[in-house]
């Protein structure tokens, strides 16, 4: 499999994901609409995050989950089956913009990923706002990291991987590493991620998205940058320099408010020399792979990703062999 290739799936929308899209359009978007005015709101959300913590979801029987504490944070181990290569790590950051969710809520996507990938799943629970600030987040990121490589994991056998702010977080961990001249991991995958914290207008999907009021993303990315440059690569990854990073995969929906800067994000890591593979799926909403409990794109997604990430090891596999050679 070509890792550096757009993709974009052509596949019937399932009655699921119709259904479904339907009821975020008359439901999320308006209750985000209205929600995302005034700064309480964001610690309200935090403090259901909180309160979301202690319930108890249910998990396949072969999935295990057991808690890891970090200097500053802590973050749970995901293992989606018992045939997993402990060898290797993925380090999953979550979304939610920096305010709101955890490991616990993102579970179906981390023990999928497990799965896909063949190997254990670090799900951070990264310090937000509105009481912590983006370099904390960003420091959370790389201790974690750094903890990895401390316990014998070799950076290319270390995925980075995130959604939404945690696709961000993501991208601008990658670029802090390497600015700072550390090892980097072997690959990255990033689900819809929101890499544009200036203050632009989002006028791509305005009234398409089901789920992400596009003014309302604006207001959120002020609040998070205030009192930061915007135009810092690692504030915005999407204005950065990718020179040197380790290959990258996006997904995102063809209707997402996010989309042109996950796309933004693809062209210039490929202007920098960065094998990306950009997957758009049609009509699908905001890190649609947190829905595969219902959607069956978004289970067919994970698979995309395994392929991916076994293209990552082959051509790696081939590279050494060139160099034994």
């Amino acid at each position: 499999m070509r890792i550096d290739r757009d993709v974009m799936p052509e596949h019937p929308l399932s009655w699921q994901a119709r259904a479904l899209i339907g009821l975020m359009h008359g439901t999320l978007k308006p209750a985000s609409t209205l929600l995302m005015r005034h700064p309480l709101a964001l610690v309200c959300a935090a403090r259901l995050g909180d309160l979301g913590r202690l319930v108890r979801v249910p998990q396949p029987e072969h999935v295990t989950i057991a808690p890891e504490a970090f200097s500053a944070c802590e973050g749970e181990w995901v293992r989606g089956g018992r045939a997993l290569d402990e060898r290797k790590a993925v380090l999953y950051f979550h979304g939610g913009g920096y305010f709101s969710c955890s490991p616990r809520t993102h579970r179906s996507i981390t023990w999928r990923l497990s799965a896909a990938a063949k190997r254990p799943v670090l799900a951070l629970d990264y310090r937000q706002g509105p009481v912590h600030q983006l370099a904390d987040s960003l420091s959370d990121a790389l201790d974690a990291y750094d903890c990895l490589l401390g316990r014998d994991y070799a950076p290319e056998d270390v995925i980075l991987a995130g959604d939404s702010a945690g696709g961000h977080l993501t991208l601008a961990t990658l670029l802090a590493l390497r600015d700072r001249k550390l090892p980097l991991p072997g690959a990255a995958i990033c689900l819809s991620p929101w890499a544009d914290l200036t203050d632009f207008p989002r006028r791509a999907n305005r009234w398409q998205d089901p789920m992400l009021p596009a003014g309302r993303v604006r207001w959120l990315a002020r609040r998070w940058t205030s009192g930061l440059d915007p135009n810092d690569p690692l504030v915005s990854p999407v204005l950065g320099d990718f020179t040197g990073l380790p290959p990258l995969m996006i997904v995102t929906g063809s209707t997402e408010v996010l989309r042109d800067e996950a796309r933004r994000v693809a062209e210039r890591a490929r202007e920098h020399g960065v094998q990306v593979r950009y997957e758009e799926w049609k009509h699908m909403p905001h890190v649609f792979p947190i829905l595969a409990d219902v959607l069956p794109e978004a289970r067919l997604a994970f698979r995309h990703m395994s392929h991916f990430l076994r293209a990552v090891a082959a051509r790696r596999a081939a590279a050494g062999d060139i160099a034994v050679a």
